[in-house]
């Protein structure tokens, strides 16, 4: 039997005088276990020990502060991972798998996926399930986790050892993703909580993760899931909107949250849900006095809060279409039952739109900026504007919602009751912010007509050749 006490003790001994060598180490342990046993025992340890894995083989202790991660989109899914993921569907299937009854069936699975997410209904995942689930669904979360978790990244505000406990982990898209976002040096400890036969997969595709990455699937529900110590991010992966009492379940890991933690929770983008994820943070917040949205739906005025429908996502370049969802597609048979042609892109899914929030207990928020009533209007009191033009200080917070004709964002200032848009009639060199901002974006408007729009019950900031936007964040 191996002596990790042993192991361990000399690996803190040495953490502080040079690089630890497991081709040193073996020799000052008790039946000089192969270094092939003390590596693979400093990297189970490696969290607790506080050290990383280098290229030359030896481990060296993780540096203070916090990482820099570099994001500069996402474009595909990586190739290993996709790769794991056929093993997985020739493991079930054969290699023929997107063809015949097998492929069949995995199209119809992703049908009725569809259908009980629009239908409001529960899906019970079974292992054909949670594959189809994997094909349709892996690329997109993955991406979507790396663009939220990086208001915080982009911010200094992640360490270079992290806990992060994942509730509702599904088939693995976000934990690849927050794996893929953070540094190689990075000391990360993932804890996923996943109670359906979606962990099987999970498993299996978190086994491409490096080391210095430890994980541990907890085949648990979140309701019953008790923590074991503080996390520095807990994430909820499209998964607060589907529980019975998300507020109660997001108050309960709250309390497991670490005073400079941020809980990330992600939903689609479609109007239930994103807004179902829009009253989860109202209520959150209503019910725990120290939880402040860091972002993307920042209160700017103090003592006020939306009231607003909260329909609010982010849409980010679409992914290059996976191998394993064009196979599948291109293997549908015309004339199928849902009259399907074959490769028309029914089974790809490479949008990469989503809501999001980011909570904190410490205060913080991405944006720290108090509007001044004096010099701007408040939305909460547009009603006494309307046919003025006015002054304004409020958030983009979304992509150009206008399928067609003049362009349409949505826009707040955490104070508004009812939905504000900023219509966008004349473009100019005064007022291009409001077109090319990002989502999320601090924005000046100066000089813009207010107007009442009886069809959608919302009121239309109208920016035209007369107004300024520009950006303050």
């Amino acid at each position: 039997m191996t002596d990790t006490d042993a192991i361990l003790d000399n690996a803190r001994y040495l953490r502080n005088v040079r690089p630890i060598d497991p081709e040193e180490i073996y020799e000052y342990v008790d039946g000089q276990p192969h270094p092939a046993v003390v590596r693979e025992t400093l990297r189970d340890h490696a969290f607790e020990l506080g050290i990383r894995e280098r290229e030359d083989g030896t481990f060296v202790p993780v540096e203070d502060g916090t990482i820099t991660p570099r994001l500069d989109g996402v474009e595909r899914f990586p190739e290993a991972y996709a790769r794991r993921l056929e093993d997985l569907l020739v493991e079930r299937y054969g290699p023929g798998w997107p063809k015949g009854d097998s492929g069949a069936g995995l199209r119809e699975r992703i049908d009725r996926l569809k259908e009980a997410y629009f239908a409001d209904e529960a899906v019970t995942y079974d292992e054909d399930t949670a594959l189809a689930y994997a094909i349709y669904h892996l690329p997109d979360y993955y991406a979507a986790i790396q663009y939220a978790l990086d208001e915080v990244g982009r911010a200094g505000l992640l360490g270079r050892r992290l806990r992060v406990l994942e509730v509702g982990a599904g088939t693995g898209g976000p934990a690849l993703g927050v794996h893929d976002y953070l540094p190689e040096e990075t000391l990360v400890e993932y804890d996923a909580v996943e109670p359906s036969a979606a962990a099987d997969i999970l498993e299996a595709m978190l086994e491409e993760t490096r080391p210095g990455f430890s994980t541990t699937v907890h085949r648990d529900r979140a309701e019953s899931f008790t923590p074991d110590g503080e996390y520095d991010l807990i994430v909820f992966g499209n998964v607060l909107s589907e529980l019975d009492d998300p507020v109660s379940v997001a108050e309960r890991y709250l309390e497991y949250l670490a005073d400079d933690g941020t809980l990330v929770a992600l939903s689609p983008a479609e109007e239930r849900t994103a807004t179902r994820l829009r009253n989860i943070e109202r209520d959150l917040l209503t019910r725990r006095e120290d939880a402040t949205v860091y972002a993307p739906t920042v209160r700017l005025w103090p003592e006020e809060a939306p009231e607003d429908r909260g329909w609010t996502f982010a849409r980010q370049s679409d992914l290059e279409p996976p191998a394993f969802q064009s196979r599948l597609d291109r293997a549908a048979v015309d004339g199928n039952d849902d009259g399907l042609a074959a490769g028309d892109g029914t089974y790809l899914n490479t949008d990469v739109q989503y809501a999001y929030l980011l909570v904190r207990t410490d205060g913080k928020r991405a944006i720290e900026y108090t509007p001044d009533a004096d010099e701007v209007a408040k939305m909460a009191e547009m009603e006494s504007h309307v046919t003025d033009r006015i002054d304004l200080d409020a958030l983009k917070l979304s992509p150009n919602l206008a399928e067609e004709g003049n362009p349409l964002f949505k826009i707040s200032d955490g104070s508004e009751a009812v939905d504000h848009y900023a219509v966008l009639t004349r473009e100019s060199a005064l007022n291009e912010s409001l077109l090319r901002a990002p989502y999320g974006t601090l924005l000046h408007f100066e000089n813009v007509l207010v107007l009442w729009n009886d069809d959608e019950e919302a009121y239309n900031l109208v920016v035209d050749a007369e107004t300024v936007v520009d950006r303050l964040s």
